[in-house]
This record gives C-alpha cells, structure tokens and sequence, in this order.
C-alpha cells in the first residue's frame, strides 16, 4: 500500500499532460531557487568555492532547457505508448520532501566545514567502515559521511531531484524501453519467472520505476550501503507487488549464479568508480546474466557526446566531491562491454545523461 496517494488519482486524462508539465515547471523552479541561494551562501562562506567553476554561456543555458523539454516530452510519450503507467509520471514523496527538505539546509553547515578543511574521506566514529573498497569510502558530494548513514539515504533523493532540475526521475525512466525490449527474448516464460536486478540499487528509486513497468516480474537489488538498502525496503514496501530482494553486495562481486538474470539495469553508478573497478562490474553483470539477456545502463553524458556541454562537465567534480568523474566523461564504456563479452551495444543521450544497452551473446 502506497503512504501517500499519487496525484494521478486525482487528474482527470485530458489533464494529466498539463498537470504533468505543471509538476516538471515546478520542480525547475524550486530547484532553481534553491541553488542559486544555497550557491550564494556557499560563496560568501567559502569564497574560494565560486573560483573553482566556469559560468555557463546564455546560449548553453537554452540548449540545456530544448534537452530538458526533450526528455520531459520522450517520459510523456513512454507513458502514452504504455511502456510504464501514467502513475510513474506522478510519483514523488511527498512525505519524505515535507520531513527531510529542511534537513539539506542543515547538512550545509557540515558541507561548508568539509570543503573549507577539504576533508573528502571524513565519517563518524559510529560509522563502519570496514569491508569496503576504499574508493566507496568517500565524501561524494560531501555527503556527510558518505553513503553510510541514515540520514544521507535520507536526503538523496531529494538532492539528486534538485541537481536534475526535477529530471532525475524522468532520466532514470529512460532505462525502461530498452530494458522491456531486451526482455521481449523471453516471451514464453511466465512474468513471475523473469529476474531483473538493478546494481547499486540506492533507495530503490529506479526499482520503483521497474516494478511499474513489470508488475509481475521478480526484483533484485544489490547496493554497498546498509543504510540506502533500509531506505530502499521503506520505500519499496510502500507500493504493490512483491518486495524485491534486496542484498548488500559489491559489484565487482555479485552473489549470483552464473546466468541467472534476465535483465540487468545501474543508474548513476559508473562515474563513481575507478576505471578498473568499471571494468570488473561489467564484467561480473556479463557473468550473472543469461544468454540473450539485457545489461542498461544510465549515467552521466561523456565528452564525446556533448562537446558543448563540456565546461557543466568541468565545473560537476568542481562543486562536488566526484574524484573519478574526469577520467568517466572520457572513459569508453562500449570498449569495455566489448572486453567483457557484450554485443550489440546502443548508446543513446537524453538531456545530460547517457544510455548503454547491451546484450550477451546466445552460445
């Protein structure tokens, strides 16, 4: 049972596009107030933070706006042709965003201190830190103490809404076409029997988007974090359908079966890794994967792609904490989905993010 209703239930159909558009034009706005004062507090605290990034050119701004309009109308479209329900476009929570917004401007006060200090490996004595690659043991963002506490798996959702300008739901859906087509090889098995995992699976979010566009398929979710896989079962267990199984697991060593999945799906897990651990989770989902099966991927757009876009890419590792990022937008993941025995890879860009769709080969 859902914790707080959709607001879909209450849209009239010849409405819900424009409701729809009205929540994405909202969630713009808020997100944009709310950089622009928490980035002039940052700089009047930290004056040194404003030196370290590149203003963006008017002509940049408005092309990123027309990627944005694009990707809003590509979601719009996904539901109308009934890849996922209309009730996806609507799914935000609510509850969570009343309780924990005001909680982000709190943390800011520890962000400050950490990037005054330039303390980017700094947690709490509470904090177990044992068992984890040392390039996991990070404060991204300079989240407070990383990804190992309750209250970042908290707040995550919520900033990773306001980086997006309110996209990143919108992105994460771009995962579910591909990832039913790829699915489409096993008509002739029962729904049930379908197994889907999504690697560094977080809060559930994009679990969430799955299950709306496979409510019968059975859900795995793997993620290094403790605390985003409880948040992940607080959030999972709100909607219908059976809960997905959630396991603590590195992704350079998954605790699956050899050909076990069906499909495999990582949202913005890539560019947070060093090259070498890339290649092994590639080559772990090759391995867990069945013959014929699908591996999608989303993640950050790559200077190859966006030439133009290249002083936003310069300036994300600038204001975050993202210490792998500069060698990911130059990294080229087709070679290493090659290298691991992937083919038939597709690559595809929506708003600043990209898209890898590839399968293993039928021996």
């Amino acid at each position: 049972m859902q914790s707080t209703p959709n607001l879909d239930q209450f849209i009239p159909e010849p409405l819900s596009k424009i409701a729809y558009q009205g929540l994405q034009e909202s969630k713009k706005i808020f997100s944009f107030v709310h950089k622009s004062v928490s980035d002039r507090l940052t700089h009047t605290v930290v004056p040194e933070q404003g030196n370290k990034t590149q203003p963006l050119t008017p002509e940049i701004l408005q092309k990123l706006q027309e990627k944005l309009k694009e990707l809003e109308e590509k979601d719009w479209q996904d539901a109308q042709q009934g890849v996922y329900p209309h009730r996806l476009l609507f799914d935000n929570s609510w509850s969570d965003f009343f309780r924990y917004y005001p909680e982000v401007w709190l943390d800011l006060f520890n962000i400050w201190q950490r990037i005054k200090n330039k303390e980017f490996q700094s947690f709490d004595k509470t904090i177990d830190q044992v068992g984890y690659p040392n390039y996991y043991l990070q404060n991204f963002h300079y989240q407070t103490n990383g990804y190992l506490s309750d209250m970042s798996a908290n707040l995550y959702d919520l900033q990773v809404e306001i980086l997006f300008n309110g996209a990143a739901d919108a992105m994460r859906r771009r995962i579910l076409n591909p990832l039913k087509q790829g699915l489409s090889a096993f008509f002739d098995m029962p729904p049930q029997q379908i197994r889907v995992l999504d690697i560094a699976c977080g809060t559930g979010r994009t679990l969430r988007m799955i299950r709306g566009a496979l409510p019968k398929a059975s859900l795995f979710g793997t993620d290094l974090s403790p605390a985003y896989l409880r948040k992940a079962n607080q959030l999972l267990s709100e909607i219908s359908g059976e809960l997905p199984q959630l396991i603590q697991a590195n992704a350079e060593q998954l605790p699956y079966l050899d050909n076990y999945f069906h499909g495999l799906s990582s949202v913005f897990m890539f560019h947070e890794l060093p090259g070498a651990a890339r290649q092994n989770v590639i080559n772990e989902a090759f391995r867990v994967l069945q013959p014929g099966g699908v591996l999608v991927i989303c993640d950050s757009m790559q200077a190859i792609d966006s030439p133009d876009f290249q002083t936003m890419m310069n300036n994300f590792p600038a204001i975050f904490h993202e210490p792998y990022y500069k060698h990911y937008i130059t990294d080229n993941l087709e070679e290493r989905l090659t290298t691991a025995g992937f083919t038939k890879i597709k690559t595809e860009n929506h708003f600043v993010s990209k898209y890898w769709t590839a399968y293993k080969p039928i021996e």
